[in-house]
């Protein structure tokens, strides 16, 4: 139940064609308190619930817990989310034996694009495609629940 992950910009859009898979998903957040985040999302035709713990000083780690619920029952739980639902279209990119998702933001985040990188620990090496830019891993303003209440279009 430990999430390791890294955060990137993306410089170009190179990604797309190499792209294994594309997804929507729109989410919101029942909680969004610094200590934990409640999310509800509902990606391509499923709804998932996942709580999140707060991060480590890198921002790199980070308790994860998440299940499946009913996609009506997500429906109807991002009814009773706080303002600003995050909707955004995923890519999964395979580049050299790891798996990259890159999110293409819409509505009010339009325009911004991040790449994050799931690892088995937080010293894991692995090589970096050319699209991706600079390292925003504990930036909290690229945090899609910090994106929900601060928009990219008001930065």
């Amino acid at each position: 139940m430990i999430e390791i992950e890294r955060k990137f910009l993306v410089k170009s859009m190179n990604f797309v064609g190499v792209a294994v898979s594309k997804i929507r998903i729109v989410q919101g957040f029942l909680n969004t308190h610094p200590e934990r985040t409640v999310r509800i999302r509902i990606k391509g035709e499923k709804g998932f619930m996942t709580v999140k713990g707060k991060s480590n000083d890198s921002g790199t780690t980070r308790f994860e817990w998440e299940t499946e619920i009913g996609l009506k029952d997500a429906e109807k739980l991002l009814e009773l989310c706080e303002k600003g639902i995050i909707d955004k279209t995923r890519y999964l990119v395979s580049f050299h034996d790891h798996s990259f998702e890159v999110d293409i933001f819409g509505g009010e985040n339009k325009g911004l694009i991040l790449a994050e990188i799931e690892l088995s620990n937080e010293n894991e090496i692995f090589q970096k495609p050319d699209w991706l830019g600079e390292e925003v891993t504990g930036d909290i303003k690229y945090y899609n629940s910090q994106l929900s209440k601060q928009p990219f279009n008001t930065w």
